[in-house]
């Protein structure tokens, strides 16, 4: 018989939850919550959700910001999107199901691997491009998780010239130069001016010429993070998910990455799992995980 689980991811946001199957399809009406700016406010949403769904699924599965430790059951890392002492959390108190938690730029990687763009390439690796950057790593089918749950953070060094302070507290990481506020630090750098991300992708479109210079950059920047990962990983592919994702033009990319890495090329992809790849492979991996 097929398992099902309850899909739960959660942003600084947004809660959104559903039941899923073990092919990824869903099974019921994707229900959304506000999430509460508390604590307390998050448990007992949490509680809810489950409370209305448990009695028809195999696995509570979570997909949430911060890197969850190997045993798939506690928020390891620092959130700053959500309430002071999220980590404090004991998902397996909140349901009489197995519960599974996992990170969310892992469980998106994990849905590009099984049902999207990356489905059936066994070496691949998932970049999230939104506010922050996040990873996935995939290794010879399996989902790369380091020694303490950590892997695939996006914080390795673009530079030593301490140009850029990360939201992570050091100099210079991938992610301040490839996500959206890397974004806005290029346009500055550029126009000498402060914009949104919205502003820099209207001046973008509107074929302004400064505009093409800073998303140029932008985008050079995001290959050169590319090109390290590939020397490292050796990927079949590379899928580019997340909000900005789809300003990226892929085909230059590829070219250039493949052209420098001292490894065999590689393909890069937009990511085609959808706006719910958290949730959906949080359910996989929560199914698979019970399934043994």
């Amino acid at each position: 018989m097929s398992k099902k689980a309850l899909g739960i991811d959660i942003g600084g946001t947004k809660i959104y939850s559903a039941i899923i199957d073990e092919n990824g399809n869903f099974l019921s009406e994707i229900s959304r919550n506000s999430t509460p700016k508390t604590l307390n406010g998050i448990v007992e949403t949490l509680k809810k959700i489950i409370k209305e769904n448990e009695d028809k699924i195999d696995v509570v599965a979570f997909s949430t910001a911060g890197a969850v430790n190997l045993e798939n059951n506690k928020v390891i890392s620092s959130t700053g999107n959500l309430p002071e002492g999220y980590r404090t959390i004991d998902f397996t108190s909140l349901s009489k199901q197995p519960v599974f938690v996992e990170n969310d730029a892992n469980c998106a990687a994990w849905a590009e691997y099984k049902i999207g763009a990356a489905k059936n390439q066994d070496n691949n690796i998932t970049i999230t491009l939104g506010t922050g950057v996040g990873g996935g790593v995939i290794v010879n089918g399996k989902l790369m998780k380091g020694k303490s749950g950590a892997a695939g953070e996006m914080h390795f060094k673009m530079s030593l010239e301490k140009t850029r302070k990360c939201t992570c507290g050091a100099w210079d990481c991938y992610e301040i130069y490839a996500s959206g506020r890397g974004l806005e630090l290029t346009a500055e750098d550029i126009l000498n001016k402060k914009l949104t991300t919205y502003e820099i992708i209207e001046g973008y479109n509107q074929k302004k010429p400064k505009y093409y210079d800073i998303m140029e950059t932008w985008q050079k920047n995001i290959a050169q993070g590319i090109v390290g990962l590939c020397d490292i990983f050796d990927p079949d592919c590379i899928v580019l998910s997340g909000s900005l994702a789809q300003f990226v033009e892929v085909k230059p990319i590829e070219e250039y990455v493949s052209s420098e890495i001292v490894t065999t090329p590689t393909k890069i992809y937009r990511a085609s799992a959808g706006n719910y790849s958290g949730m959906i492979g949080a359910a996989l991996l929560g199914i698979e995980k019970i399934s043994g």
